[in-house]
C-alpha cells in the first residue's frame, strides 16, 4: 500500500469512528478490521524515522546496522499496507535491550542530566532521585522489622485527579458517549480511606445520585459517565478521590509453608489456564519444569521464577490487545513491559500449581507516575504476597519486590480481561487491563488515539 492509501485508509477509520466525513462507508463491527487499525496505530514509524531517532545515539549508524537489527527483531517492525513499518517505540527500544547500547545512551543522558547519576529503579528506565531515599527507609524498615506479617509500612495519603477527554468535532453533535474511569478499589487491604471528592463533565460537578460505580464484585473498579456531545466543544470526564495506601512486606520462611488445599475453588481458579494470555503451552510447561527442578517447595519455585523473569529487560510494549498470547510473546522477542512480565510470570507459576492473581493500576512515585501492573502469589500459611515482577532485584533492597511493595501505589484491578460495569457493548481499546479509561459511542469504540487521558497526584501526607 502506497503512503497515500495508508493515509487515506487512517482518516476513513477515524470518520468511519466518527460517523461525520463518510458515513456511507459504515459497516458492520468486525475484529478483524479493527485489530488490523490498531496494528496499523502501533507500528507508525518508518525506517528513516527510526535510523533517525538512532543517529540522535549513534551518529554514524549504517544502513546494514538497521537492517540487521530490524532482520533480528531487535527493532520491532510489521508489515503494514505491504510495508515494512515500525513500532512507535521500536528504536527507543533498542537501547533498553541490547546492553551496549543502552550504555552508550546511559553515558550520553546522565551527560545531559547529571541527577540520573543518583540510580534507577527496575520496571521504569529512570526515576526521580529525590524518591529513592523514600522508597529504600521503607524498604529498610520493613526488611528489619520483626513485627507483624505482614508488615505493614508509611502509609501514604494522596490526592488523585483522573481525566478523559474527547476532543471537539471527534463526533456529531448529539451523539451519546459513554465512559469509564478507572477507580480506587476498596478490597485491598494496604489501600484504604478512598473518598470521591468530586467527579463531573466538563466544568460541572454532578451529584453522587448521578454517579454510577461499578459493581464491588467487578475486577475492573470504575466510574462510570454518559454525555452529549456539544457542537465544536471537547467533552471531559473527570473525578477527584483520596485514598491511603502502605508498604507492604511479608518475610516467608519457606520452611513454615503448608501444602495447598488442591480441591478449594480458590486454588483451581488461580492455578487454571485462562485463554489466550495464561495458556500451558509446551514451551510454558518446559521452562516451569526446568526452572523448578529438584524443588519441591512452591515458594522456592516461585522465587526461581521470579529470579528467571528478572532477566527479561524491560521494554515499552505494543498495545497488550494486538497480541494474542503475551508469554509467549514475551519469550519470543525477549524482552517486556511491567504487564508482559508479570503475565509471564503468573502463567510459569500456575503451570506449577501456584496460585497467582493479577494486581494492577498506577504506581505514584514522586516525579515518576506511571501506569503499572503487578501480582500476588499464594502460599499456604500465608496467604496472598504482593510480587512486582518488573522491579526485580533492587540494590537496595535485594527481592524485596518478592513478597513485598512500597507504598506507592494504586490499585484499579484485582484481574485481567474481565468485563467492564456496566457492559460495554464493543471491544475495549485495552482488552486485558483498565488503567486509562475507555470510551465508546452509539456506533462503536473510540480507539487510545481518538482521546486524551490525564492524571495528576497530590501528596498529601
Amino acid at each position: 500500500m502506497k503512503k497515500k492509501e495508508i493515509v487515506l485508509w487512517s482518516l476513513v477509520a477515524v470518520a468511519l469512528a466518527a460517523n461525520i466525513v463518510v458515513p456511507k462507508l459504515r459497516r458492520a463491527y468486525s475484529w478483524e478490521r479493527d485489530l488490523s487499525q490498531r496494528l496499523a496505530v502501533d507500528f507508525s514509524r518508518t525506517r528513516a524515522e527510526v535510523k533517525d531517532w538512532i543517529a540522535g545515539y549513534i551518529p554514524d549508524v549504517t544502513d546494514k546496522q538497521i537492517d540487521t537489527w530490524t532482520d533480528e527483531g531487535l527493532l520491532e517492525n510489521m508489515k503494514i499496507g505491504g510495508r515494512t513499518m515500525y513500532f512507535h517505540n521500536a528504536a527507543p527500544n533498542l537501547f533498553r535491550i541490547v546492553p551496549e547500547l543502552k550504555a552508550i545512551k546511559d553515558s550520553a543522558d546522565i551527560a545531559r542530566d547529571p541527577s540520573l547519576a543518583d540510580g534507577r529503579l527496575r520496571g521504569k528506565d529512570s526515576i526521580d532521585s529525590a524518591v529513592i531515599p523514600l522508597i529504600r527507609r521503607d524498604v529498610t524498615q520493613a526488611l528489619e522489622s520483626g513485627a507483624g506479617n505482614p508488615f505493614i509500612a508509611q502509609p501514604r495519603r494522596m490526592r488523585v485527579t483522573f481525566s478523559v477527554t474527547v476532543p471537539a468535532n471527534t463526533l456529531r453533535r448529539g451523539s451519546k458517549l459513554r465512559c469509564w474511569l478507572p477507580y480506587p478499589r476498596e478490597d485491598v487491604a494496604r489501600q484504604t480511606g478512598v473518598r470521591l471528592i468530586r467527579a463531573g463533565i466538563d466544568s460541572t460537578d454532578l451529584p453522587e445520585s448521578k454517579l454510577r460505580f461499578s459493581d464491588p464484585s467487578c475486577c475492573h473498579s470504575s466510574l462510570y459517565f454518559e454525555a452529549k456531545v456539544k457542537e465544536g466543544k471537547p467533552t471531559r470526564f473527570y473525578e477527584v478521590f483520596e485514598y491511603v495506601s502502605a508498604g507492604e512486606w511479608h518475610p516467608v520462611d519457606p520452611e513454615k509453608v503448608l501444602p495447598y488445599d488442591t480441591e478449594s475453588a480458590d486454588y483451581k481458579e488461580y492455578t487454571a489456564e485462562k485463554p489466550t494470555q495464561v495458556v500451558f503451552s509446551d514451551r510454558i510447561r518446559h521452562i516451569a519444569d526446568s526452572l523448578t527442578e529438584g524443588i519441591t517447595n512452591p515458594y522456592l519455585k516461585a522465587k526461581a521464577i521470579y529470579s528467571w523473569v528478572d532477566r527479561f529487560p524491560w521494554a515499552s510494549a505494543r498495545e497488550y490487545s494486538t497480541i494474542s498470547n503475551i508469554p509467549e510473546y514475551v519469550l519470543d522477542v525477549k524482552h517486556g513491559d511491567c504487564g508482559q512480565q508479570t503475565l509471564l510470570f503468573m502463567t510459569l507459576c500456575r503451570a506449577e500449581g501456584i496460585p497467582t492473581r493479577w494486581q494492577s493500576g498506577l504506581m505514584v512515585h514522586p516525579g515518576n507516575a506511571n501506569l503499572h501492573d503487578w501480582c500476588e502469589a499464594y502460599f499456604e500459611g500465608y496467604g496472598w504476597i504482593p510480587v512486582d515482577q518488573s522491579f526485580g532485584e533492587t540494590s537496595y533492597g535485594g527481592l524485596f519486590y518478592f513478597g513485598g511493595i512500597d507504598p506507592y501505589r494504586l490499585v484499579f484491578n484485582s484481574d485481567f480481561g474481565g468485563e467492564l460495569s456496566p457492559k460495554k457493548k464493543y471491544p475495549r481499546s485495552e482488552t486485558v487491563d483498565f488503567q486509562r479509561g475507555e470510551v465508546e459511542w452509539e456506533g462503536g469504540n473510540l480507539y487510545f488515539h481518538l482521546w486524551d487521558y490525564d492524571f495528576e497526584i497530590e501528596y498529601l501526607d
